[in-house]
Parts: C-alpha cells; sequence; structure tokens
C-alpha cells in the first residue's frame, strides 16, 4: 500500500511539474511581434528560400528500423550477462524476443520498406 501512495505521489507531482513548466514557458515568452521577430533569421542576413527541407519517407523508415534494432540490443544486454543467474525461463523469454523483432523484419523486407531504390 505504501507503494501505491508513493507511486501515486509521484504521478502527481510530475504532472503538476509538467504543466508549471508550460504555463512559465507561455507567461514568459516575448509577445511583441514584427517582421524582424518572424523572420527565419534575425543575424541581418535575407533569407534566400524556405527554411524546411523536405525529406524523403525512406530515411524515417530506416531511422525506425535502426531504433527497434538498437533498443533490442539494450534489452538484451542484461539476459547476456546475468544469463547464468536467470536460468533457462529467462534464456527462452530472450530467444522468445528475437524471434519477435526478426518476423517485424522478415515483415520490413517483405513490404519493401528496406529497399532503397
Amino acid at each position: 500500500m505504501k507503494e501505491l501512495i508513493c507511486l501515486s505521489v509521484f504521478i502527481a507531482l510530475s504532472t503538476l511539474f509538467a504543466i508549471l513548466m508550460v504555463l512559465a514557458g507561455f507567461l514568459c515568452q516575448y509577445k511583441k511581434k514584427n517582421t524582424v521577430k518572424n523572420s527565419t533569421y534575425e543575424c541581418g542576413i535575407e533569407p534566400i528560400s524556405d527554411a524546411r527541407i523536405e525529406f524523403d519517407v525512406r530515411y524515417f523508415n530506416y531511422a525506425v528500423m535502426f531504433l527497434i534494432f538498437d533498443i533490442e540490443t539494450i534489452f538484451l544486454y542484461p539476459f547476456a550477462v546475468y544469463l547464468d543467474i536467470l536460468g533457462l525461463f529467462a534464456a527462452a523469454e530472450a530467444f522468445i524476443f528475437v524471434i519477435l523483432l526478426l518476423l517485424g523484419l522478415f515483415f520490413a523486407i517483405e513490404k519493401k520498406m528496406l529497399r532503397w531504390l
């Protein structure tokens, strides 16, 4: 019961802190608007073109796949270090985890998400 109270206090305080930070940012912002402040650069150089660059969706696909397999290695590292202590059940769980990630990789290959051209 004590852990539940500590958890609820933590959630309440973190939510209150987040709300206060958003309100502080809103209250402390510079509110006078003019053409110089709304321009892309404030250093005196006139902008040549739009500052937004369009990226191809394939970059995003590669980034998501990289994150998935990067997080996989982070999750599998404790299993590799403490495998002798955790036992056969933990090894089976890690094996199931790798199988699920491999199924996701095969799905991405089948949908041609990793194909560049």
